[in-house]
């Protein structure tokens, strides 16, 4: 039976928002300090690995907190993984290595893990699907708002308190979330003994963090490191396969993720988390290298993207009851090459606004995109599903970013070279000379041709996603709304009193 009449949603929502806010901010907030941090802790060729460690564990944790939130209800698994993440906070805040951060920032990615798909399942069962259109528009400025507000933090903190509380700062915000959920939400779990895939669980995680860390050691052009990774992928993604097919209770559904409604609509997400990776990555180096403009110019093309998202997430939310969850999909989708043409158009004499524009018009687009795709995914399923495919999405989002990262980080590498550019090698440290000395360097004007012509190339390729993620928009079928509030499996049921 329907549950009874829930009142405390809002509290509820209160603490999913505060606990959205503290994994959205985490990122800009300490890109904004490391390099203090890189300054006092040395090692300087692990700096990247400060935020893929993070982002590693992250996505491998995804899929199976997403699947423990199924078995045991969300509530104890959203309050361990804040737990998880609190504890990293503090030990990164008392890190006195860039390894040991390294190692303290895998177990915040953990916590991040259980967190972000289990607080938006926990959305998917509280409100219906019109409804819950409006919320998912408010969690997604908690995206906005954060973007803006971390940079500016994340320097004020670091300035007059020291980097140690950039991660401390995490915990007054991570226990208000814990008292929230631990108050307001109430379930009624089965009392049947699940059964756990430990094996399953164990071999994912490793296949995943061995492909995610290939793929970032190719980024990084390590290739012996990111061969050892990519073979170990190789055979734990076969035992997996293996396990998954005889487990009585597998750990990943491999038809749950087959379904057509939550296959097209991840290999959608996926690609556009490519396309943004390679917006965000390349389109500062384009506005710095060849246009010879400003960071604050080059940052500025960037968060007219952070600032359209939300506003079309918020306008998809409160449309897409009446105009169609997919059709507001494939609208999102169709934006994605619109913008994307806008950086193939970018020449050396062109405007940066050209490229805000083209930046604009793509975050309206992930906008629509994000947010009819995680309500699709979640009307296609009932309750026992719901963590499971809510983390499908996610994973395939954060993934797309990491394997974005790594083929279009190949392709600007290949045309450097002069295999895609035309005009002799150029390696990475002139690139570097010229974003760090814009104008000064003998020969910056080849070199700046050179990484135009590259960047060229590389925008060719996000435009060429963008187009294949329209097509498998196209692909995604129609899902309706489910109509009413806590449609649950008859063994579970979720009711905030």
């Amino acid at each position: 039976m329907p549950p009874k009449p829930i009142l405390r949603r809002p509290l509820v929502l209160a603490a999913v928002m505060a606990a959205m806010f503290m994994i959205a901010i985490e990122a800009t907030i300490v890109s904004t300090a490391m390099p203090q941090i890189a300054s006092r802790l040395g090692d300087l060729h692990l700096y990247s690995w400060v935020f893929s460690s993070f982002l590693l564990t992250q996505t491998a944790a995804t899929v199976v907190f997403g699947k423990l939130s199924d078995l045991f209800g969300r509530k104890p698994v959203v309050l361990v993984g804040i737990a998880i993440f609190l504890a990293g906070s503090v030990l990164c805040g008392l890190a006195w290595s860039m390894p040991s951060l390294i190692l303290f920032r895998l177990i915040q990615g953990v916590g991040a893990g259980a967190i972000q798909p289990v607080i938006l399942t926990v959305v998917g069962d509280l409100y219906p699907g019109q409804q819950r259109g409006k919320v998912q528009g408010y969690l997604a400025s908690v995206w906005g708002v954060s973007s803006v507000l971390g940079p500016m933090a994340g320097g004020l903190i670091t300035e007059h308190l020291g980097w140690p509380w950039i991660f401390w700062i995490n915990l007054p915000i991570g226990l208000a979330a814990a008292a929230g959920f631990w108050a307001f939400l109430h379930e009624s779990v089965s009392a049947e003994k699940p059964s756990v895939d430990v094996v399953g669980a164990a071999l994912f995680t490793v296949a995943v963090a061995s492909l995610m860390a290939a793929l970032t050691e190719v980024g990084l052009s390590n290739r012996g490191t990111a061969l050892a990774a990519g073979g170990l992928f190789v055979v734990s993604a076969a035992l997996f396969v293996f396990q998954e097919r005889r487990a009585r209770d597998p750990m990943m559904d491999l038809q749950l993720w087959a379904r057509r409604p939550i296959a097209t609509a991840n290999a959608a997400t996926l690609l556009s988390g490519m396309a943004v990776i390679g917006l965000t990555t390349f389109l500062p180096m384009y506005v710095q290298g060849v246009l010879n403009q400003s960071a604050l110019v080059a940052g500025f093309t960037l968060t007219v993207m952070v600032l359209g998202w939300p506003v079309a997430a918020t306008v998809a939310a409160k449309t897409f009851h009446r105009v169609g969850l997919r059709r507001t999909f494939v609208i999102g989708a169709a934006l994605l090459p619109v913008g994307a043409m806008a950086f193939v158009l970018l020449g050396p004499n062109t405007s940066p606004v050209v490229a805000g524009i083209g930046s604009l018009v793509v975050g309206l687009g992930m906008g629509f995109l994000s947010i009819s795709a995680i309500v699709i995914i979640q009307d296609s399923v009932g309750w026992t599903e719901r963590g499971s495919a809510t983390a499908s999405n996610i994973f395939s989002r954060n993934l797309g970013s990491t394997l974005g990262a790594a083929v279009l980080g190949g392709v600007l590498n290949l045309s450097l070279a002069g295999r895609g550019s035309g005009t002799g090698g150029v390696d990475f440290e002139q690139v570097r000379e010229l974003l760090d000395r814009p104008g000064q360097a003998i020969g910056d004007a080849a070199v700046r041709a050179a990484l135009g012509e590259a960047l060229h190339v590389t925008f060719w390729a996000v435009f060429g996603i963008a187009v294949l993620t329209l097509v498998l928009a196209l692909l995604v079928p129609r899902v309706k709304l489910q109509p009413a509030a806590g449609e649950r499996a008859a063994e579970k049921e979720v009711a905030a009193e």
